[in-house]
């Protein structure tokens, strides 16, 4: 007790000690920054505003990752209530606080932080070295993690290409969209990128194995026409680079059984590119035709959600829009499924206009009825070319190495049911 009033007593001294001079130097700390906001946020740069709320000379803005410790940051000067922070990485969080500078003695306190975060790089629609300058995935490139400026999509029946599995995507220019163009290939803008990569899990039976990637195929359309490029993944899985010329790899993995495969994948060159891709020596995309994405995953209609998103216009609703049947659903009649396997992994060549259009009299794609099909006249040649794989003679020509047995098995079904 006695302590506490010696310290009264020596505060109350020294204060009645100050003149009036002293006291007037005592000024009070001016008031902080409100209303800080950002705008005008892209993948390198944010510029933030505020509202100063005293008289000012200057202000102190300092920022850093989130979670950065105040005072190791950045701190940018301006006499302006309005900054420019740049040269900032892509799709990152960052913590930014203001402060009001009145004079050389006098500051603020700091603003709360807050919490503002890039966008992801866009994608470039161009046929860069390496895979990874196309800004199409986020972190390291073998997450496969999809950038927030691409679509993943899904086909209800994919193409066989020797039980490898395939992530899709599509990346559209800012601001654009795929255009509806009934039930086949949408309209897309120019500059859109299409991409699919080819990848072998090490074991399915356990995916914290980890993969192996092979391929990341890519179509780009550019003044209207679309061209082909395709990556080959190092033995690092660090990056891809582009490669035109094609190869065979040799890839093995275990089963859902506990049983190992092999096989010796074929990458294809861009001649082979074009043999598939091709409709009247003009290269279109296969795959995300509307009738064939035009299905639930998880529970929501993927179309209805590019619908929702304004990724695809000119419909307005999944319902306007035939759907292609799973290949392996069962409560599907056979003849659906073996019509719908034989659309995607034949009809890009056995179709008016394609690259067997000269060599066989079959129209494959799903919409020919059957008696314009002329698979009830070949049905022997097609059970002789899918029963046996031999380079250059069985079907698929192009992209196999092995047979699809439960392919081969769902097409020979179907043939002895026809006349």
């Amino acid at each position: 007790m006695i302590r506490k009033i010696g310290l009264l007593s020596l505060l109350f001294v020294l204060l009645s000690a100050c003149s009036n001079d002293d006291a007037d130097q005592l000024i009070a700390a001016c008031d902080a920054p409100t209303d800080v906001t950002a705008t005008a946020i892209s993948h390198h740069s944010i510029t933030i505003t505020w509202a100063a709320n005293d008289t000012s000379s200057s202000y102190r803005v300092e920022y850093g990752l989130s979670g950065f410790t105040v005072g190791n940051g950045t701190a940018l000067i301006t006499s302006n209530t309005t900054v420019l922070i740049d040269q900032l990485e892509p799709n990152t969080s960052y913590n930014v606080y203001v402060q009001n500078l009145c004079d050389t003695d006098n500051e603020s306190l700091r603003t709360a932080l807050y919490n503002l975060s890039t966008t992801a790089a866009p994608v470039i629609p161009e046929f860069k070295p390496q895979l990874s300058e196309l800004n199409l995935f986020l972190g390291p490139l073998n997450s496969l993690s999809i950038s927030p400026q691409a679509i993943p999509y899904e086909l209800s029946t994919p193409l066989f290409t020797d039980y490898a599995h395939k992530q899709r995507l599509i990346a559209l220019p800012a601001g654009t969209t795929m255009a509806f163009n009934g039930d086949g290939l949408p309209i897309f803008p120019d500059q859109t990128v299409i991409a699919k990569t080819f990848f072998y899990n090490n074991d399915e039976r356990d995916l914290s194995l980890g993969q192996h990637i092979i391929e990341t195929r890519i179509l780009i359309k550019i003044n209207g026409t679309w061209q082909t490029g395709n990556y080959i993944w190092n033995e690092e899985q660090t990056d891809a680079t582009l490669d035109s010329e094609g190869s065979t790899l040799p890839v093995s993995w275990i089963d859902l059984e506990g049983t190992s495969q092999t096989a010796n994948y074929k990458i294809p060159s861009n001649t082979d590119c074009f043999t598939c891709h091709a409709n009247a020596n003009t290269v279109k995309p296969i795959g995300p035709k509307l009738r064939s994405l035009n299905f639930d995953i998880d529970g929501t209609n993927q179309l209805e959600q590019w619908i929702s998103n304004q990724q695809l216009s000119g419909v307005s609703s999944s319902a306007s829009v035939r759907s292609l049947p799973k290949w392996d659903n069962t409560s599907v009649s056979l003849e659906e499924r073996a019509r719908a396997y034989m659309d995607i992994n034949c009809a890009h060549c056995h179709i008016p206009g394609g690259h067997c259009e000269d060599l066989s009299t079959l129209n494959l794609a799903y919409e020919t009825p059957l008696e314009d099909s002329d698979i009830v006249e070949q049905a022997f040649l097609i059970d002789y070319r899918m029963s046996f794989y031999l380079d250059g003679i069985s079907m698929p020509l192009i992209g196999t190495s092995m047979q699809h047995t439960k392919g081969v098995d769902l097409i020979q079904s179907y043939l002895n049911t026809l006349d």
